[in-house]
């Protein structure tokens, strides 16, 4: 096991292992965490021993609760590296298989980290939303695309407009979640690791990179302007982005204007 300030990495056989270990903060993420996860997953694209990696996070609560509003209070294309939210959600071009075994709430860019996965194995406590509208911010990191891709318009919208809350097994009827489990999610998410293993490691970088050849340029294209389209640059620069996130600080209701 290799420890790391933020994160640990655990390789079995041809599985790597990612634990988000900031489990006081309900594992949320800063840049120096974003900066030492896309590294983690740099050596896990470059080594041709690992097949399949596995995204958790510690302890029995959290995923991982997204962007830490206490640390990183203002909305940054600069707060993540090159590769995005979590080290994966600007990852365009990994031909390998990423899980996200989800063992408690994924919020915000934490429900981005594992939309960014290629399958979402949930504990049957777990809770996903993008609920920042709610703190005056926008999902900027793929969540709104990815969401959309992955679940239709109108369910994503339903989602998307409000911030809403949506349980493990929600997620699955919406078929963004493949498994929920009551027991070990981490186990769970090594039974699916160890399906896609018994696979030629080729014929399934040669598929990932099939559904994606045409998607990804897209998705880049998006996240790279979505910066600069009218009402989110209004958004960006506005006092409803600054009383947001002071209000989650300060753990009371936003007092919003507008502008």
């Amino acid at each position: 096991m290799t420890h790391l300030n933020n994160c640990s990495v655990v390789r079995e056989g041809r599985i790597t292992i990612v634990t988000i270990e900031r489990e006081a903060a309900y594992n949320a993420l800063h840049t120096e965490a974003h900066i030492e996860l896309e590294a983690v997953f740099d050596e896990f694209a470059a080594d041709d021993e690992q097949w399949v990696a596995i995204i958790t996070g510690a302890g029995a609560k959290a995923f991982c609760a997204g962007n830490d509003l206490k640390l990183v209070p203002d909305l940054s294309r600069e707060i993540t590296p090159r590769s995005g939210f979590g080290g994966l959600s600007d990852r365009h071009d990994l031909t390998k298989p990423v899980i996200a075994a989800v063992n408690g709430i994924a919020m915000g860019g934490g429900f981005e980290i594992a939309l960014a996965c290629d399958i979402i194995v949930a504990q049957e406590n777990a809770i996903f939303a993008l609920p920042e509208p709610r703190v005056g911010l926008v999902a900027l990191a793929g969540g709104i695309q990815r969401l959309v891709l992955d679940i239709g318009l109108k369910r994503a919208m339903s989602m998307l407009l409000t911030g809403r809350r949506v349980t493990a097994a929600e997620g699955k009827d919406l078929g963004f979640v493949a498994e929920v489990v009551s027991g070990d999610v981490l186990a769970a998410a090594k039974t699916w690791a160890n399906m896609i293993i018994e696979c030629s490691p080729l014929s399934i970088r040669a598929t990932k990179e099939a559904v994606w050849k045409e998607l990804a340029p897209i998705l880049s294209k998006e996240l790279a302007e979505e910066w600069q389209y009218p009402a989110m640059a209004k958004m960006l620069t506005s006092q409803d982005a600054v009383e947001g996130p002071k209000a989650f600080a300060e753990k009371r209701k936003p007092s919003w204007l507008g502008r």
